[in-house]
Protein backbone atom coordinates (compact mmCIF):
# COMPACT_ATOMS: atom_id res chain seq x y z
CA UNK A 1 0.00 0.00 0.00
CA UNK A 2 1.55 3.79 -0.69
CA UNK A 3 0.60 6.66 1.03
CA UNK A 4 -2.50 7.56 -0.46
CA UNK A 5 -3.27 11.85 -0.14
CA UNK A 6 -0.94 13.83 -2.16
CA UNK A 7 -0.05 17.55 -1.46
CA UNK A 8 -0.85 19.84 -4.86
CA UNK A 9 -0.22 23.21 -4.65
CA UNK A 10 -1.59 26.18 -7.27
CA UNK A 11 0.57 26.09 -10.09
CA UNK A 12 -0.45 28.07 -13.61
CA UNK A 13 2.25 27.62 -16.22
CA UNK A 14 0.24 29.62 -18.56
CA UNK A 15 0.28 32.73 -16.76
CA UNK A 16 1.16 34.37 -13.61
CA UNK A 17 -2.42 34.81 -12.45
CA UNK A 18 -4.76 32.99 -9.93
CA UNK A 19 -6.96 31.93 -11.64
CA UNK A 20 -6.92 28.69 -14.54
CA UNK A 21 -9.23 27.10 -16.55
CA UNK A 22 -8.93 23.53 -17.42
CA UNK A 23 -10.96 21.27 -19.82
CA UNK A 24 -12.22 18.00 -17.37
CA UNK A 25 -11.79 15.65 -20.55
CA UNK A 26 -8.15 16.58 -21.26
CA UNK A 27 -7.48 16.03 -17.40
CA UNK A 28 -9.69 12.68 -16.91
CA UNK A 29 -7.86 11.44 -20.34
CA UNK A 30 -3.98 12.08 -20.01
CA UNK A 31 -2.32 9.09 -19.28
CA UNK A 32 0.85 10.23 -17.59
CA UNK A 33 -1.93 11.32 -14.68
CA UNK A 34 -3.73 8.22 -14.31
CA UNK A 35 -2.34 7.59 -11.50
CA UNK A 36 -2.29 10.88 -9.82
CA UNK A 37 -5.57 10.96 -10.04
CA UNK A 38 -6.73 8.03 -8.83
CA UNK A 39 -4.76 8.89 -5.80
CA UNK A 40 -6.39 11.15 -2.97
CA UNK A 41 -5.63 14.42 -3.00
CA UNK A 42 -5.62 17.76 -1.22
CA UNK A 43 -5.14 21.46 -2.90
CA UNK A 44 -4.55 24.39 -1.60
CA UNK A 45 -7.33 26.14 -4.22
CA UNK A 46 -10.32 25.85 -4.84
CA UNK A 47 -12.08 24.29 -7.62
CA UNK A 48 -15.45 24.13 -9.52
CA UNK A 49 -16.21 21.21 -12.21
CA UNK A 50 -18.82 21.23 -14.53
CA UNK A 51 -20.04 18.49 -16.41
CA UNK A 52 -21.21 19.72 -20.05
CA UNK A 53 -21.64 15.81 -21.56
CA UNK A 54 -21.07 12.51 -20.19
CA UNK A 55 -20.75 11.39 -16.90
CA UNK A 56 -18.57 10.23 -14.15
CA UNK A 57 -18.22 9.77 -10.29
CA UNK A 58 -15.87 12.25 -7.96
CA UNK A 59 -15.16 11.41 -4.33
CA UNK A 60 -14.94 14.32 -1.97
CA UNK A 61 -13.77 13.34 1.67
CA UNK A 62 -14.63 10.00 1.17
CA UNK A 63 -18.11 10.21 -0.14
CA UNK A 64 -19.16 9.31 -3.71
CA UNK A 65 -20.35 11.80 -5.99
CA UNK A 66 -22.24 10.84 -9.67
CA UNK A 67 -22.32 13.61 -12.07
CA UNK A 68 -23.41 14.26 -15.27
CA UNK A 69 -24.39 16.90 -17.99
CA UNK A 70 -25.73 19.85 -15.83
CA UNK A 71 -24.08 18.56 -12.79
CA UNK A 72 -21.43 21.31 -10.66
CA UNK A 73 -19.33 20.48 -7.99
CA UNK A 74 -17.76 22.61 -5.45
CA UNK A 75 -14.62 21.50 -3.72
CA UNK A 76 -13.26 23.61 -0.83
CA UNK A 77 -8.98 24.13 -0.72
CA UNK A 78 -7.74 21.82 2.41
CA UNK A 79 -10.69 19.04 1.71
CA UNK A 80 -8.96 15.32 0.45
CA UNK A 81 -10.39 13.88 -2.85
CA UNK A 82 -9.88 12.55 -5.92
CA UNK A 83 -10.91 11.96 -9.53
CA UNK A 84 -12.18 8.81 -11.70
CA UNK A 85 -11.78 7.99 -14.67
CA UNK A 86 -14.57 8.46 -17.15
CA UNK A 87 -15.07 10.26 -21.18
CA UNK A 88 -17.38 12.82 -19.43
CA UNK A 89 -16.32 16.53 -20.53
CA UNK A 90 -16.70 20.13 -19.20
CA UNK A 91 -14.52 22.43 -17.29
CA UNK A 92 -12.61 22.45 -14.33
CA UNK A 93 -12.24 26.45 -12.62
CA UNK A 94 -9.71 26.27 -10.25
CA UNK A 95 -8.54 29.44 -8.15
CA UNK A 96 -6.66 30.39 -4.94
CA UNK A 97 -7.79 32.76 -1.89
CA UNK A 98 -5.67 35.51 -2.97
CA UNK A 99 -8.03 35.77 -6.37
CA UNK A 100 -10.57 35.92 -3.84
CA UNK A 101 -9.11 38.65 -1.65
CA UNK A 102 -8.23 40.14 -5.29
CA UNK A 103 -11.80 40.78 -7.04
CA UNK A 104 -14.32 40.13 -3.94
CA UNK A 105 -15.16 42.40 -1.49
CA UNK A 106 -14.81 40.66 2.32
CA UNK A 107 -18.37 40.11 2.86
CA UNK A 108 -19.24 39.35 -1.20
CA UNK A 109 -15.89 36.55 -0.49
CA UNK A 110 -17.64 35.22 2.69
CA UNK A 111 -20.65 34.79 1.59
CA UNK A 112 -19.51 33.33 -1.99
CA UNK A 113 -17.39 30.72 0.07
CA UNK A 114 -19.99 28.85 1.52
CA UNK A 115 -20.77 27.03 -1.73
CA UNK A 116 -17.41 25.43 -1.33
CA UNK A 117 -18.01 25.04 2.85
CA UNK A 118 -19.34 21.19 2.53
CA UNK A 119 -20.73 21.60 6.18
CA UNK A 120 -22.63 24.19 5.12
CA UNK A 121 -24.31 22.79 1.46
CA UNK A 122 -23.46 19.78 -0.07
CA UNK A 123 -20.72 19.81 -2.90
CA UNK A 124 -23.40 18.43 -5.71
CA UNK A 125 -25.64 20.71 -7.48
CA UNK A 126 -28.09 19.29 -9.93
CA UNK A 127 -29.00 21.59 -12.65
CA UNK A 128 -32.04 20.78 -14.85
CA UNK A 129 -32.28 20.97 -18.52
CA UNK A 130 -33.49 24.34 -17.85
CA UNK A 131 -31.55 26.23 -15.02
CA UNK A 132 -28.32 24.54 -17.08
CA UNK A 133 -29.13 26.88 -19.95
CA UNK A 134 -28.77 30.01 -17.96
CA UNK A 135 -25.39 29.24 -17.05
CA UNK A 136 -23.76 28.24 -19.97
CA UNK A 137 -23.55 31.72 -22.08
CA UNK A 138 -21.74 32.43 -18.37
CA UNK A 139 -19.32 29.47 -18.65
CA UNK A 140 -18.57 30.57 -22.32
CA UNK A 141 -18.01 34.04 -21.60
CA UNK A 142 -15.54 33.31 -18.52
CA UNK A 143 -13.85 30.76 -21.00
CA UNK A 144 -13.57 33.24 -23.91
CA UNK A 145 -12.42 36.00 -21.54
CA UNK A 146 -9.19 33.55 -19.56
CA UNK A 147 -8.17 32.20 -23.17
CA UNK A 148 -7.23 34.94 -24.93
CA UNK A 149 -6.38 37.48 -22.10
CA UNK A 150 -6.05 40.04 -24.29
CA UNK A 151 -5.44 42.99 -21.82
CA UNK A 152 -5.14 44.20 -18.71
CA UNK A 153 -9.30 44.30 -18.23
CA UNK A 154 -9.67 40.35 -18.85
CA UNK A 155 -8.55 38.70 -15.73
CA UNK A 156 -10.96 41.77 -13.74
CA UNK A 157 -13.45 40.77 -16.04
CA UNK A 158 -13.51 36.73 -15.10
CA UNK A 159 -13.48 37.71 -11.66
CA UNK A 160 -16.35 39.48 -11.95
CA UNK A 161 -18.32 36.59 -14.07
CA UNK A 162 -16.84 34.43 -11.51
CA UNK A 163 -19.08 36.21 -9.03
CA UNK A 164 -21.89 36.15 -11.40
CA UNK A 165 -21.66 32.78 -11.71
CA UNK A 166 -21.41 31.97 -7.66
CA UNK A 167 -24.11 34.42 -7.16
CA UNK A 168 -25.97 32.11 -9.86
CA UNK A 169 -25.55 29.11 -7.67
CA UNK A 170 -26.31 30.65 -4.43
CA UNK A 171 -29.25 31.40 -6.03
CA UNK A 172 -30.13 27.94 -7.50
CA UNK A 173 -29.35 26.42 -3.71
CA UNK A 174 -31.67 28.78 -2.40
CA UNK A 175 -34.45 28.19 -4.53
CA UNK A 176 -33.87 24.41 -3.24
CA UNK A 177 -34.70 25.66 0.47
CA UNK A 178 -31.16 26.21 1.43
CA UNK A 179 -31.12 29.71 3.18
CA UNK A 180 -26.95 30.51 2.31
CA UNK A 181 -26.93 33.86 2.19
CA UNK A 182 -27.36 35.27 5.30
CA UNK A 183 -27.24 33.58 8.34
CA UNK A 184 -26.67 34.65 11.52
CA UNK A 185 -22.98 33.98 12.90
CA UNK A 186 -21.59 32.76 9.59
CA UNK A 187 -18.25 34.86 9.87
CA UNK A 188 -18.16 33.40 13.55
CA UNK A 189 -18.48 29.63 11.93
CA UNK A 190 -15.71 30.01 9.38
CA UNK A 191 -13.50 31.36 12.35
CA UNK A 192 -14.62 28.53 14.41
CA UNK A 193 -14.22 26.13 11.68
CA UNK A 194 -10.75 26.78 10.94
CA UNK A 195 -9.78 26.56 15.05
CA UNK A 196 -11.28 22.89 14.80
CA UNK A 197 -9.40 22.26 11.88
CA UNK A 198 -6.70 23.53 12.83
CA UNK A 199 -6.21 22.03 16.82
CA UNK A 200 -8.98 19.56 16.85
CA UNK A 201 -6.27 16.50 17.21
CA UNK A 202 -4.78 18.66 20.15
CA UNK A 203 -8.06 19.58 22.03
CA UNK A 204 -11.43 18.47 21.65
CA UNK A 205 -12.77 20.75 24.65
CA UNK A 206 -15.87 22.90 23.91
CA UNK A 207 -14.03 25.72 26.35
CA UNK A 208 -11.11 25.92 24.63
CA UNK A 209 -12.10 26.98 21.13
CA UNK A 210 -14.32 29.52 23.04
CA UNK A 211 -11.21 30.62 24.97
CA UNK A 212 -9.38 31.21 21.70
CA UNK A 213 -12.47 33.18 20.36
CA UNK A 214 -12.81 35.26 23.64
CA UNK A 215 -16.60 33.75 23.69
CA UNK A 216 -18.67 31.95 26.03
CA UNK A 217 -19.40 27.93 25.49
CA UNK A 218 -22.71 28.95 25.06
CA UNK A 219 -22.15 31.26 22.09
CA UNK A 220 -20.04 28.54 20.59
CA UNK A 221 -23.19 26.06 21.15
CA UNK A 222 -25.31 29.02 19.61
CA UNK A 223 -23.14 29.10 16.48
CA UNK A 224 -23.39 25.96 15.52
CA UNK A 225 -26.33 25.26 16.26
CA UNK A 226 -27.38 28.31 13.71
CA UNK A 227 -25.34 26.92 11.18
CA UNK A 228 -24.81 23.43 11.45
CA UNK A 229 -28.08 22.93 13.88
CA UNK A 230 -25.96 20.90 15.93
CA UNK A 231 -23.81 21.18 19.23
CA UNK A 232 -20.24 22.57 19.39
CA UNK A 233 -19.45 18.75 20.58
CA UNK A 234 -20.60 17.31 17.85
CA UNK A 235 -19.40 19.42 15.34
CA UNK A 236 -15.94 19.08 16.62
CA UNK A 237 -16.01 15.68 17.23
CA UNK A 238 -17.35 14.98 13.17
CA UNK A 239 -14.20 17.43 12.19
CA UNK A 240 -11.92 14.58 14.14
CA UNK A 241 -13.31 12.15 12.76
CA UNK A 242 -12.47 13.22 9.06
CA UNK A 243 -9.04 14.21 10.46
CA UNK A 244 -8.69 10.52 11.68
CA UNK A 245 -10.34 8.98 8.22
CA UNK A 246 -7.30 11.11 6.72
CA UNK A 247 -4.52 9.67 8.89
CA UNK A 248 -5.62 6.32 8.10
CA UNK A 249 -4.85 6.57 4.52
CA UNK A 250 -1.16 6.66 5.64
CA UNK A 251 0.09 3.08 5.11
CA UNK A 252 3.18 3.86 7.35
CA UNK A 253 1.09 4.84 10.54
CA UNK A 254 0.07 1.71 12.96
CA UNK A 255 -3.51 2.19 14.53
CA UNK A 256 -1.93 2.62 17.52
CA UNK A 257 0.36 5.58 16.36
CA UNK A 258 -2.95 7.47 14.75
CA UNK A 259 -4.58 6.72 17.87
CA UNK A 260 -1.85 8.51 20.05
CA UNK A 261 -2.06 11.41 17.21
CA UNK A 262 -5.64 11.92 17.72
CA UNK A 263 -5.40 12.61 21.63
CA UNK A 264 -6.21 9.51 22.43
CA UNK A 265 -4.26 7.42 25.09
CA UNK A 266 -6.08 4.41 25.11
CA UNK A 267 -6.42 2.85 21.92
CA UNK A 268 -9.77 1.37 23.16
CA UNK A 269 -11.52 4.58 23.75
CA UNK A 270 -9.99 5.72 20.08
CA UNK A 271 -11.67 2.46 18.70
CA UNK A 272 -14.94 3.11 20.23
CA UNK A 273 -14.76 6.92 19.43
CA UNK A 274 -14.47 5.98 15.84
CA UNK A 275 -17.11 3.01 15.52
CA UNK A 276 -19.24 5.29 17.05
CA UNK A 277 -19.69 7.53 14.30
CA UNK A 278 -18.27 5.55 11.36
CA UNK A 279 -20.05 2.23 12.55
CA UNK A 280 -16.79 0.55 11.19
CA UNK A 281 -13.28 -0.06 12.64
CA UNK A 282 -10.43 1.51 11.63
CA UNK A 283 -8.83 -1.66 9.72
CA UNK A 284 -11.91 -1.99 7.91
CA UNK A 285 -12.25 2.03 6.79
CA UNK A 286 -8.86 1.70 6.07
CA UNK A 287 -9.26 -2.05 4.00
CA UNK A 288 -12.21 0.04 2.11
CA UNK A 289 -9.56 3.42 1.37
CA UNK A 290 -6.97 0.29 0.11
CA UNK A 291 -9.52 -1.95 -2.65
CA UNK A 292 -9.97 1.62 -4.25
CA UNK A 293 -6.47 1.56 -5.37
CA UNK A 294 -5.59 -2.04 -5.97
Amino acid sequence: MRQNIQLIKYDNRRNASQFDLLLLENLLQRADLSDALRNYQKNNFYTILICTSGSGKHTIDFVDYSYQKGTILTIRKDQIHRYHYSESKGYLFVFTEDFFIQFFEKSEATKCLQLFNELITAPLTELDSEQYKLFVPLIAEIAQEYNNLQDEYALPIVGSLLHIFLNKLLRQKSLSALQLQNRKYLPEFVKLQALVEAHCLETKKVEDYAEKMNLSTKTINNITQNILHKSAKQFIDEIVILQIKRLLTNPNLSIKEIAYQAGFEETTNFYKFFKKYVQNTPESFRGVCTKAFA
